[in-house]
């Protein structure tokens, strides 16, 4: 289905692509394709992961050069081979993965390629102080709390998409593509960048918004095209509250029930944790998690949230404190005594500290179980072979075969196989560090069905989300964390997320 573009109330079209193909080694992953944005407009663009969303813009971006089809800018057809025939344009990318120099520092990244330079004698070096100065306004005028001489190195996954961000915006011309800017930012920094957004368009600039989050989009957008198996299958005005028609038309069938029903039966005490303490970063942390029993930890980014469950696989050293397993106190020094112990802990960033982006599925999926797969001190294909294809066939995960390379898997598909090396292990104890971060919602709602399964076959889960609704939907209790300690538990049916709000921002003594 290519439904006819119509212009929108925001002004006449300033890009249109029509009728794009793109295929890798003959598998199509546009077919027929099509996304007209208005001059001035914020348009949202949607669909599930593997629906041809980032080679789309790609191709606008002149990153990835099209197979068929065309492209008007302003009723002409310019030259779109390289990411300078963009610029030229006025095209600017935030890539959802990040192209950031990790050794440069934060203003260096933003002036990369575009370095202030000094005059007279020394005409030609790059003027440092200018680079600062300049650095330290635009993220003060954008609201980001970041000392632009830090190297982005040191920086979290969510600041360095804070980066991204003020570099992209800071060359800003004509049109911004933002591609899953918000999956590492906290609801404080969505709204940061929200005003961002109309700032551009305030300024005459399109943006295209790429993102999973139905409620971001409806705060934000005034159009959305949604994609699925690369075809263009609904454009239209973004709705503000109902999304039951973009959902059916991401992933062609209804989600009635995109949370699945919890069935709470805990059963005895598996993982406590007591006093647990890692300066400056989280102090006294005391909880317990019981079989059968998913709990929440919820909180603004730099609570500590990851510092805790990091700790507790041994990833960093505790400065003090106790963690108790079937009531017996453990010594965790390493993630390989986690392990050892029956933990899992499935990462905040997946491509980073969870998979081995340049092995194959099957390697990455027995990679925490490797003595299942030896015979005689070496590697057993045929075993590695079974186990991987039965989880894959478990876990639904999308790929060509068991020796595809993971890096080349959509994000989803990513989550699940780092499921899937877990569950390889038979673990009992799992940590889910934001389990769908950059997943569309038919992949979400599959994570969440294997959440529910191990729950109910006795594993215990600890949760850490910045998604209120997910902690919501998910969770039988929720530990707020503020500041670096736990400030309230709360029964997941018996709140809401205003006061999960109240707690992570104010704490228990000034919400007394």
């Amino acid at each position: 289905m290519n439904p006819t573009p119509a212009t929108s109330q925001a002004g006449p079209l300033l890009v249109e692509m029509r009728d794009i193909d793109k295929s890798y080694g003959g598998v199509p992953v546009l077919k027929a394709a099509h996304l007209g944005v208005a001059q001035g407009e914020i348009h949202g663009l949607i669909g599930e992961n593997g629906a041809g969303k980032s080679t789309l813009v790609k191709i606008l971006d002149g990153e990835v050069q099209r197979d068929a089809g065309e492209v008007t800018w302003l009723g002409e057809r310019p030259s779109l081979q390289s990411r300078a025939d963009a610029a030229r344009l006025g095209i600017t990318m935030i890539h959802q993965e990040l192209n950031l120099a990790p050794h440069l520092t934060v203003a260096e990244n933003i002036s990369l390629g575009y370095e202030p330079r000094l005059r007279g004698r020394l005409a030609g070096t790059i003027d440092r102080r200018r680079e600062v100065a300049e650095a330290r306004a635009s993220l003060d005028r954008f609201g980001f709390d970041l000392d632009p001489r830090t190297p982005v190195r040191r920086l979290t996954p969510a600041k360095r998409q804070l980066v991204e961000i003020a570099r992209a915006v800071v060359r800003a011309t004509r049109l911004v593509i933002m591609d899953e800017p918000t999956s590492s930012l906290s609801a404080r920094e969505v709204e940061e960048l929200s005003r961002v957004v109309r700032q551009l368009q305030a300024g005459g600039a399109a943006v295209i918004f790429v993102s999973h989050r139905m409620e971001e989009l409806a705060q934000i957008c005034d159009r959305v095209t949604v994609l699925r198996d690369g075809e263009t299958v609904h454009e239209g005005p973004m709705p503000r509250r109902d999304f039951a028609e973009l959902i059916h038309a991401m992933v062609g069938r209804e989600l009635r029930d995109f949370y699945p029903p919890r069935s709470c039966r805990p059963g005895e005490v598996v993982l406590r944790v007591e006093g647990l303490t890692r300066q400056p970063h989280f102090e006294d942390a005391t909880f317990q998690v019981r079989r059968g029993e998913i709990v929440g930890l919820a909180g603004l980014i730099g609570a500590g949230r990851t510092e805790v469950v990091e700790t507790i696989f041994g990833g960093a050293t505790a400065d003090h404190g106790r963690i108790l397993i079937d009531g017996e106190p453990v010594a965790i020094g390493s993630p390989r005594d986690a392990i050892r112990h029956g933990l899992a802990l499935l990462t905040e960033d997946r491509k980073r500290t969870g998979l081995a982006l340049g092995l194959p599925v099957a390697h990455n999926i027995t990679l925490a179980n490797l003595g299942a797969t030896m015979r005689r001190g070496c590697l057993d294909l045929g075993k590695e072979e079974t186990m991987a294809r039965d989880l894959m066939q478990r876990l639904r995960i999308r790929a060509r075969s068991t020796r595809q390379r993971v890096g080349r898997l959509s994000g989803g598909n990513q989550q699940k196989v780092v499921l899937a090396k877990w569950l390889s292990r038979q673990a009992s104890i799992f940590m889910f560090d934001e389990p769908t971060r950059g997943i569309d919602v038919g992949a979400k709602t599959e994570i969440y069905r294997e959440m529910n399964a191990l729950a109910e076959s006795g594993a215990a889960i600890l949760m850490v989300s910045s998604e209120l609704p997910e902690i919501l939907g998910m969770t039988d209790r929720i530990l707020v964390m503020r500041a670096g300690r736990i400030v309230k538990e709360l029964v997941t049916a018996r709140t809401t997320q205003e006061e999960i709000i109240r707690y992570a921002t104010l704490g228990e003594k000034e919400n007394a």
